[in-house]
């Protein structure tokens, strides 16, 4: 999948790098700094965008529209990437969601989730305080979102660097695990 979605010369040249976490764990935040600190582009969160333009409930098939549209977003910014692309977002977020939310899975989303192949994944920690936003679901499950995204993650045998810290120290975490991938 990898080579027919981003092109197999373009996907050799890039460091894909997935910025994975339960919410309100400065996701967006951190994927935006890593890419004006590497001046590149990146993937914002396509569920953000999603579900702000609807006044109901999401059911479990916009999470499925969620993916496609977070793969597709990926597809369109991939060829402004330098070096390397931040996503923030990818099918490990959606699969864990579609679970914990419906108690569900997608065939979509476990084959996007079984032919991604990000160089890294950065584990957003849950030591940032909880942020209030309309979109955000669960204050008090963080820690056990947490441990399902890690425990995905090793799973999975994906290679992941859990990034702790506040502000500045948290970017500074991030830019040093991606410099050891990037061979800087």
């Amino acid at each position: 999948m990898q080579d027919t979605l981003y092109g197999a010369n373009k996907r050799s040249m890039i460091k894909r790098i997935a910025i994975t976490g339960p919410e309100s764990t400065g996701k967006s935040w951190l994927a935006e700094r890593l890419a004006e600190h590497y001046n590149t582009s990146w993937v914002p969160e396509f569920a953000r965008s999603y579900l702000e333009k609807t006044d109901q409930k999401y059911a479990p098939r916009d999470i499925e529209q969620i993916a496609k549209g977070q793969l597709e977003l990926e597809r369109n910014l991939i060829s402004q990437a330098k070096a390397v692309l931040f996503t923030d977002t990818e099918m490990l977020v959606c699969k864990i969601w579609l679970d914990f939310v419906f108690g569900l899975k997608s065939i979509f989303i476990e084959k996007a989730l079984d032919e991604q192949n990000y160089d890294l994944y950065l584990l957003c920690d849950i030591d940032l305080d909880w942020q209030p936003d309309p979109l955000r679901e669960h204050p008090h499950k963080r820690e056990e979102l947490f441990v399902r995204y890690e425990n995905l993650l090793i799973e999975r045998g994906f290679p992941f660097v859990k990034v702790s810290g506040q502000g500045n120290i948290r970017l500074e975490n991030a830019v040093n695990a991606v410099n050891e991938i990037c061979g800087r």
